[in-house]
């Protein structure tokens, strides 16, 4: 059988999280480890606890009322991870602070659901970073306002475009306030990196705020892509209208219905059906091999985490244009909106900050043409590095079982080096 057997014992967690009370339950392999699985009301700082880490809840209001939710790790439990500098002795220095921003669809989840010795977010604080997680607006934890409710249409009115501009800032600013540092380090996955380089074309004061940067699957232009989302791209102007029509702007929230189909993510049936592997091969390649199957029932309690529609659809725009672009209104939008007929691009060769990117041969949606056209235009890429498993995945950067021998130990030496 694929997937090894479970057994099922659910417990109550009250408190944490972006929506206050928290329901889980443990999942455990027969006879082995468990996992913390948390259906609802957040989970994240919940898991970065039960790792014996410590944990902080921040608050950020960005300048058009949307209320982020970050989580930060001040400090590691084993600073001797790798071999190479750390970043933090005992000298009475303060430790740097790292941000790391998720993908679409995901929250600051993805980085502390592993376990502490393969999750970025522990290997870092463990080598002695400050780390911080970022959650962009409509995503689990960031579903608050100064005066909209995500029950309202006008709370979904943003793509990415508004993260970049909006969101990222008010974040680096809180984190550098709050550590009193002049500058951070940044990881991005994906969309983590989409908002970085759109925050700099747009702001480009901020590249004096952020001392270097990782892209891991690097996204900017996506005319390659391969998969649903490629698909999908040439019904970007229908999925809009349909939101539209309805008055649905948010799109793939978790929430009852997904908590219905997710509470089947320990039942031995559905697991050994293979319906689990298929769905995650489907939106970012196959890579059987480094898929963790004892952990899919982590991974399926916190993703998707949400987002609004037209995030979504923005990505869809890009992939038929080919361009790395602002939202596209339509003619008439566009002119209100740009003075033009056509969407702004973003201008890359305002990222002056050091970049190093982790691409891979086997990304749909960070295909190798499409990183290879970023590196080109950025100013200051300074490292490249191609992971060696010719198989390895979108999804994989984050949830691959050798992610921290394939991608992180790398990461962290170009870090040490900033």
């Amino acid at each position: 059988m694929f997937f090894p057997a479970f057994a099922l014992v659910v417990v109550v967690v009250e408190g944490g999280g972006g929506a206050g009370g928290l329901r889980s339950f443990w999942c455990c392999q027969e006879g082995g480890r468990c996992w913390l699985v948390v259906v609802e009301g957040g989970g994240g700082p919940q898991i970065i606890e039960y790792n014996g880490y410590p944990k902080e809840v921040h608050l950020v209001t960005t300048e058009d009322g949307y209320i982020l939710e970050l989580h930060r790790i001040p400090h590691g439990i084993n600073e001797s991870k790798y071999n190479g500098k750390n970043a933090f002795k005992d000298n009475g220095q303060p430790r740097p602070p790292i941000l790391l921003q998720h993908c679409l669809l995901c929250s600051s989840a993805e980085f502390v659901m592993n376990t502490p010795d393969k999750a970025l977010a522990y290997l870092l604080a463990d080598s002695g970073y400050d780390v911080w997680m970022g959650n962009v607006r409509g995503n689990t934890y960031s579903r608050n306002h100064v005066s909209l409710s995500p029950s309202q249409k006008e709370f979904w009115q943003f793509s990415w475009s508004e993260m970049a501009y909006y969101d990222m800032p008010a974040i680096i600013d809180h984190i550098l306030n709050e550590t009193k540092a002049k500058d951070l380090y940044y990881v991005g996955f994906s969309m983590g990196t989409t908002v970085f380089w759109a925050m700099m074309s747009d702001r480009p004061e901020y590249n004096q705020k952020v001392r270097c940067m990782a892209a891991m699957g690097p996204v900017a232009y996506v005319g390659n892509a391969k998969g649903p989302l490629a698909r999908l791209a040439s019904k970007a102007g229908f999925m809009e209208g349909m939101a539209k029509f309805f008055g649905k702007y948010e799109f793939l929230a978790f929430g009852p219905v997904m908590d219905k189909l997710l509470s089947y993510a320990c039942d031995e049936r559905v697991l050994a059906s293979a319906m689990c592997r298929n769905f995650l091969f489907q939106i970012g390649g196959s890579n059987p091999k480094q898929l963790n199957e004892e952990f899919l029932p982590v991974l399926l309690t916190h993703t998707p985490a949400g987002t609004s529609i037209f995030t979504v659809t923005h990505y869809l725009q890009e992939i038929m244009s080919g361009n790395f672009q602002k939202y596209d209104y339509g003619v008439k939008g566009n002119l209100e909106k740009y003075n033009s007929t056509s969407p702004p691009e973003y201008n890359l060769n305002n990222v002056t900050v050091p970049v190093a990117l982790f691409s891979s041969e086997n990304d749909w949606l960070a295909a190798p043409k499409d990183v290879e056209k970023l590196k080109l235009e950025l100013p200051n890429n300074v490292y490249h590095k191609v992971v060696e498993d010719p198989m390895f995945t979108h999804l994989d950067f984050v949830w691959a079982k050798d992610a921290d021998q394939l991608v992180y130990k790398d990461v962290l030496n170009f870090l040490a080096q900033c």
